[in-house]
């Protein structure tokens, strides 16, 4: 049978060039695979765009959680292995059926008019491919061929390209619906339970900020497809959960369009990865060096440290319950007293006083524990404020104001009571 060229999807535009790809497998180690970068890697990494470390280790496809162990600083959290099992299961069962419980629900919550799907009326087409590349392209075709043909159809597990940082990131969504409009809709299965007709919002804001990077992915196919049309990706996910405690699916239309501009605008941000490359010392790698069973890093532990650290990292609380060398930049942020270990708001607030030292340098200068050191009285007149040009500054001020607040509010507090002795053994309560 013969095909017009029309029937063929354009290649995705995620080839990395060879000269990269060799450099990022030197980072890596010899013979060590690459490591996945999924939607929700991504949304963490776009949340934090400065972190050049992070940019680069899940550019290169690094595992950060054995570095982080081989580096003495496991990360402390991930799903457990039930939770894993019950997302899958409940997956299962939103899918038993062809997709048409799923479809059913799109359709239900959409409330356009249009006709139910009957059963049986859903197209399921077939992904297998060989490799990524193969996969991503088989996801193109048929979302090319159930467009035109006019029909509800369900892509289970597509795999989609997005490039990111120059490097081609493939990700997975759990469904993608064909709408007989040509309209495409996200589809995200996750098991936590929606309980009297509420989720929890944390949870369901971390899935929306997931599909909105599938969403963007889409967008990006859809670029490539036949007149470029990325209106046809819908702005509205289908977000599919357990109705309270049951194992019944019930389903929400979420709009991403804040946090697919949120990210957006973070992707475009990041640093390439093979500027980061260039910038480390010759040599760097991350190589763990692992043993005969392949799990035991062999490397020592202030070799790793020092090709991690030659990468700037910028670390953040909120690192923790997303990034596996959280713990690591933790320590190395607290042991140089830097502020941002404190939070944003707080970095953010103190301006050009970056470490711990200066904030309490200038905090103290001026207050009665300041002028017995030799600083300045706390700044109060023109004079004064002309003696010591830091007093000009805001922040300067703001935290001389607090310092001196705090030692009148200790000056004022009673003396603490000290605890009563123990009774002896043997002697009888007060109470009897």
């Amino acid at each position: 049978m013969t095909t017009s060229p029309d029937s063929r999807p354009a290649p995705p535009a995620t080839a990395a060039p060879a000269a990269l790809r060799q450099r990022l497998a030197e980072l890596r180690g010899p013979g060590r695979p690459p490591r996945p970068l999924d939607a929700r890697a991504l949304a963490a990494l776009a949340a934090n765009p400065g972190c050049r470390r992070r940019v680069l280790l899940d550019g290169a496809g690094i595992d950060k959680g054995a570095l982080a162990a081989a580096l003495g600083s496991p990360a402390a959290f991930g799903q457990s292995q039930f939770a894993i099992v019950r997302g899958h299961s409940f997956e299962a069962r939103a899918k038993a059926d062809g997709g048409t419980e799923l479809v059913r629900l799109l359709h239900e919550r959409l409330r356009d008019g249009t006709p139910a799907p009957a059963p049986g009326s859903v197209d399921v087409p077939d992904l297998t491919a060989g490799g990524p590349e193969g996969r991503t392209a088989r996801t193109a075709l048929a979302l090319r061929e159930a467009t035109a043909a006019g029909r509800w159809a369900l892509l289970d597990h597509p795999l989609l390209a997005l490039p990111v940082s120059g490097t081609p990131a493939f990700l997975e969504p759990d469904a993608v619906v064909v709408h007989p409009d040509g309209s495409w809709t996200v589809v995200e299965i996750k098991s936590f339970p929606v309980i009297d007709g509420a989720a929890d919002p944390g949870k369901a804001g971390a899935a929306a900020r997931q599909a909105a990077v599938y969403v963007l992915a889409l967008e990006e196919l859809a670029a490539r497809t036949d007149g470029g049309d990325t209106a046809r990706v819908r702005h509205e996910i289908l977000l599919v959960c357990p109705k309270d405690f049951a194992n019944v699916p019930v389903a929400e239309l979420v709009d991403v369009r804040k946090p697919r501009a949120t990210t957006r605008r973070q992707l475009a941000r990041l640093a390439r990865v093979e500027d980061i490359a260039a910038a480390l010392p010759a040599g760097t790698t991350f190589d763990l060096r692992p043993a005969d069973d392949g799990r035991t890093a062999t490397r020592p532990a202030a070799e790793l440290a020092a090709a991690v650290e030659a990468v700037d990292a910028a670390y953040a609380p909120e690192c923790l319950a997303a990034c596996e060398l959280a713990f690591h930049c933790r320590a190395r942020a607290r042991s140089e007293g830097a502020v941002a270990a404190l939070g944003r708001g707080l970095r953010g607030e103190l301006g050009g006083l970056t470490t711990v030292e200066s904030v309490l340098a200038a905090a103290l200068d001026g207050t009665a524990g300041g002028a017995a050191a030799g600083g300045h009285a706390l700044p109060g007149a023109p004079a004064e404020a002309a003696a010591d040009p830091a007093a000009a500054d805001p922040t300067v001020l703001a935290l001389r104001r607090a310092a001196a607040l705090r030692a009148e509010a200790l000056a004022l507090a009673p003396a603490p009571v000290p605890a009563p002795a123990p009774a002896l053994a043997g002697t009888e309560a007060a109470c009897r």
